[in-house]
């Protein structure tokens, strides 16, 4: 660790203080546990796991992933305007 980052432990501690019940020692510990990310002491404190994220394994993937999420909105706002009465009637 550089000793930028040194200088900056007070600040993560005080953080991780400001948001959490842990104690000064704790926090340390905690902040060494997660290699000295606070924001990782803090979402574990509260109990946040990572979502993995999906990984697109093709360009077509992609291509029908964007086409389905398009075509949910659409049809999603339609049937707010069906009952609204905003619909156009043919």
């Amino acid at each position: 660790m550089s000793l930028v980052e040194n200088e900056k432990i007070p600040e993560k501690i005080e953080k991780i203080l400001r948001q959490t019940d842990y104690t000064d020692n704790v926090a340390r510990e905690k902040l060494k546990e997660f290699n000295y990310d606070e924001i990782a002491v803090i979402r574990s404190y509260l109990g946040i796991k990572e979502k993995p994220k999906q990984q697109i394994k093709s360009v077509n993937q992609e291509i029908y992933k964007q086409l389905r999420t398009r075509l949910d909105t659409n049809m999603r706002d339609y049937k707010d305007r069906v009952e609204r009465g905003e619909a156009k009637q043919i």
